[in-house]
C-alpha cells in the first residue's frame, strides 16, 4: 500500500481515503463517495451519447455483494445525482440481455461472470419474460488477475531455466 497515491484510514470503523488534491489540500473520501466520482463520470458520458439529462440508473453490482455494499451502490448513485431504480447482479443483467427476445417458454441458463478479480457463476430460469435467480456461486479471488499471475510466474520459471 505504500506505493498508492492514497491512505486508507478508519473513521467511525470504516475505511475511507486519504489524499491529496491539487494544491496540497488533504481530503478524505468515503467509498460511496469515490464510487459517486465515478458514477458521475459515466453519467455525463452518457448524457453526451444521448444529448439529453440522465436521471435514473439501473446500477450492476458483482453477485457477491451482500446487502450493505448494495446500499453503498445505491447511496453512491444518489451522491452522483441519479435516482437508482434498481441494484442487479451482474450475471442477472447478462441474463436479461440474453433473454430479452426470448419469452416463451421456461429456459434454465448458467451465466459464468470471469471478471479482473472474481469468479460468479448464476444459475437462471427464465420463464415467460420472468427472471429467476436460483443460485449463485463464486469466488472473490478468483479471475483474470490471477490467471495473469500464474503466466507471468510460469514464464519467469521457464526464462530462468533458459
Amino acid at each position: 500500500m505504500k506505493w498508492l497515491p492514497y491512505n486508507i484510514i478508519n473513521k467511525g470503523g470504516k475505511p475511507y481515503i486519504k489524499t491529496q488534491i491539487q494544491g496540497g489540500e488533504e481530503k478524505v473520501l468515503s467509498p460511496e463517495e469515490v464510487s459517486a466520482m465515478i458514477l458521475v463520470k459515466m453519467k455525463e458520458i452518457a448524457e453526451n451519447y444521448l444529448g439529453r439529462d440522465v436521471k435514473h440508473a439501473v446500477i450492476t453490482v458483482p453477485a457477491y455483494f451482500n446487502d450493505s455494499q448494495r446500499q453503498a451502490t445505491k447511496d453512491a448513485g444518489l451522491i452522483a445525482g441519479l435516482d437508482v431504480l434498481r441494484i442487479i447482479n451482474e450475471p442477472t443483467a447478462a441474463a436479461i440481455a440474453y433473454g430479452m427476445d426470448k419469452k416463451s417458454g421456461e429456459k434454465n441458463i448458467i451465466v459464468f461472470d470471469l471478471g479482473g478479480g472474481t469468479f460468479d457463476v448464476s444459475l437462471l430460469t427464465i420463464d415467460n419474460g420472468v427472471f429467476e435467480v436460483v443460485a449463485t456461486a463464486g469466488d472473490t479471488h478468483l479471475g483474470g488477475e490471477d490467471f495473469d499471475q500464474r503466466l507471468a510466474e510460469h514464464f519467469v520459471k521457464v526464462f530462468k531455466k533458459k
